[in-house]
């Protein structure tokens, strides 16, 4: 336990040190300002860091600013509060599970496509390539515009642009895992008579599993990455991109940081899910742990 948990707390306290540092720097320029103004001459040193540690509008806010508006934005607020970061929160999550779903049974069901029909791999996979190219900066307000004209507000156009970046490692995944097993074992099957659905379901399938979950993984990390881009906007819907916005928009950098803490702690907890539903699977499958 101390061998693993010893290092964690050097780079820790490594990081926290640096943070520290960087907000005395950062934010010395504006401190001195403030100090002249106020007539304040040869400040202490450890004054002047205390100082710049509690600015209201610091260029980097110290930790300790980070955590307390965290806490103060959730535990300190009803979850229903427009002001709440735990509100903001489930509104981001709630698109990015749904545009992750989506973008899971589109992946498998292109790589499965592009498995089974040559004219699907030559013709699908450059298009899914080249869709990744595409600013998803420049797409979202397209989408979410588009999609608002015609009446469909809220979760789904989010959700659609979650999709569009979560499809992609899934289908990519997916098809190097239905690919991967080797020639014997499918000459295996073929001599044991097995026709092309036993092929997929007793040999593709469970060799893609390791791929498909690797794949997941990633999707669900950048479909929050999606959904926060698509609140941009849409200001009105809320979510931590919304936050972020306003943050942005009244010089709040402590909430555009707190914000970002709030999605990084989402998208580790997500793919923390997403680990633990493979070593389920793996083990319903009896593989190794």
């Amino acid at each position: 336990m101390a061998n693993r948990v010893i290092p964690v707390l050097t780079i820790l306290l490594a990081i926290l040190a640096f943070w520290y540092a960087a907000a005395i720097w950062m934010n010395a320029p504006w401190q001195d300002r403030l100090n002249a103004r106020a007539d304040l001459v040869d400040v202490p040193f450890a004054e002047f860091a205390a100082q710049t540690w509690a600015q209201d509008k610091p260029v980097l806010p110290a930790p300790h600013q980070v955590v307390s508006e965290i806490w103060n934005a959730t535990v300190a607020l009803e979850i229903t509060s427009r002001r709440s970061l735990a509100y903001h929160a489930w509104i981001t999550l709630s698109a990015t599970l749904l545009g992750f779903a989506f973008g899971t049974v589109l992946g498998v069901a292109l790589a499965v496509a592009i498995i089974h029909n040559d004219a699907s791999d030559r013709s699908l996979m450059p298009w899914i390539i080249a869709s990744q190219t595409i600013p998803i900066l420049a797409i979202a307000p397209m989408v979410v515009v588009g999609l608002g004209s015609v009446g469909l507000t809220g979760l789904v156009p989010k959700a659609l642009i979650s999709m569009y970046l979560s499809f992609f490692p899934v289908v990519v995944g997916m098809v190097k895992g239905l690919r991967s097993p080797e020639a014997i074992q499918l000459d295996l099957l073929r001599t044991y008579d097995a026709n092309g659905w036993q092929v997929f379901w007793k040999l593709r399938w469970p060799a893609a599993m390791p791929f498909l979950f690797a794949s997941m993984k990633v999707g669900i990390a950048i479909s929050l990455i999606g959904a926060v881009v698509a609140e941009l906007s849409n200001a009105s819907g809320g979510g931590l991109g919304v936050r972020l916005l306003t943050g942005s928009y009244n010089g709040q950098t402590v909430q555009i940081w707190a914000a970002l803490f709030i999605a990084a702690g989402l998208a580790a907890v997500l793919v923390a899910i997403v680990g633990a539903a493979e070593k389920w699977v793996n083990g319903r499958m009896g593989a190794r742990a």
